[in-house]
């Protein structure tokens, strides 16, 4: 089952207070980018947030499951928590701040 648009407008409309989220439609799921990084993915309605210490430290009650068969295990963000913009901004926030900086893509 794709993912709706209207699930990931609900996810960006909450994330206002995050800074510049936005969404690339990938494969009838979502990617979610803060500052040009991939923090999460929304897969079947479901949000799944990569996993660092750091937003773990944030949020440690989260589960974890996997976002596609063979991915690594992501933070499942239960639906309720949607609506609490300003703790999964971050969330977001401090997932984006551990990871790496994304590398160049090479040009063809």
């Amino acid at each position: 089952m794709a993912t709706r648009r209207e699930t990931v407008e609900a996810i960006l409309d909450a994330l206002g207070g995050a800074g510049e989220v936005t969404a690339r439609k990938m494969f009838g799921e979502y990617a979610l980018y803060l500052r040009g990084k991939v923090v999460a993915l929304v897969c079947d309605d479901t949000l799944f947030v990569k996993p660092t210490p750091e937003g773990r430290a944030v949020e440690p009650g989260l589960e974890e499951g996997r976002p596609y068969p063979d991915a690594k295990p992501h933070l499942v963000v239960p639906g309720e928590m949607w609506d609490e913009g300003d703790r999964l901004a971050g969330l977001l926030r401090a997932t984006e701040a551990a990871l790496p900086k994304p590398t160049p893509r090479r040009r063809s």
